[in-house]
């Protein structure tokens, strides 16, 4: 039995395997630098992480006395609001003359007058309301390059507000010609628009308005009814003509 204890133990050793070197000594490893932090690589106009922007210490303040801002604003906004996309609401009858129909028609036309505009919509200033006003004061029309105002008829108007504006156009050629906005600061592009247009519908006060224009009154009109549908001029613009009306500041 002992022997056949000792057979069994010699069985069960594990067999001698090569023999084991030592591992060679790496490059030694080096502390961290201090340095900036790494951010995450972000691609060119991305807008993750850098639309995250902290107020300064005295527009928080002021946000903090005052509240945030009520509309209509007393600036336009700019492209990027979700009030700019969406197609706004119809004014019900009950507005029509009511205070704040009436103080939105008078932000309009302060909007109007405070900027080198000439048509401006109640969705710029933050009110989703189908409510425009347009205005081409005669000293604003003498501008204008003589040879511009008679190729585009451009020719001065009074100050128009159109409550639930009903479109309708009267000339389908299309004639192209450069427009700005005020909710897309610094840029212009040339656009095509009908060269002639009616639009109706009634004032803040509910007292009815017809107009038929033709040339650059057309032309806005057509502008502000596509804010009015969340549309805006670069949806119709020819890309390539798409430009920053500083550019050659920019340069000097």
């Amino acid at each position: 039995m002992a022997a056949a204890l000792g057979r069994a133990a010699a069985l069960g050793r594990a067999r001698p395997g090569p023999p084991v070197l030592p591992a060679r000594p790496g490059p030694p490893v080096l502390p961290a630098l201090s340095g900036p932090p790494v951010l995450p690589a972000r691609g060119c106009g991305h807008a993750a992480g850098w639309d995250r922007r902290e107020r300064s210490y005295w527009r928080a303040l002021r946000r903090r006395v005052l509240g945030p801002p009520v509309p209509p604003f007393a600036e336009p906004v700019q492209v990027g609001a979700p009030v700019l996309r969406g197609a706004a609401a119809a004014v019900s009858p009950e507005q029509l003359g009511g205070p704040e129909l009436r103080r939105l028609a008078a932000a309009l036309a302060a909007g109007l007058r405070g900027r080198p505009c000439l048509g401006l919509s109640a969705p710029q200033l933050g009110v989703p309301l189908r409510v425009f006003a347009a205005e081409l004061p005669p000293a604003r029309c003498a501008r204008y390059p003589p040879a511009l105002r008679r190729a585009h008829r451009i020719e001065p108007f009074p100050l128009r507000v159109l409550v639930n504006p009903a479109l309708r156009v009267l000339d389908t050629r299309l004639v192209t010609a450069p427009e700005g906005c005020a909710s897309i600061h610094g840029f212009s592009a040339y656009v095509p628009r009908h060269w002639a247009v009616h639009v109706s519908g009634v004032d803040e006060l509910g007292a009815p308005v017809s107009w038929e224009a033709s040339g650059w009154a057309a032309r806005i009109i057509q502008h502000e009814m596509d804010h009015l549908d969340g549309i805006l001029y670069v949806d119709r613009m020819d890309p390539r003509t798409f430009t920053n009306v500083g550019w050659m500041e920019l340069l000097d």
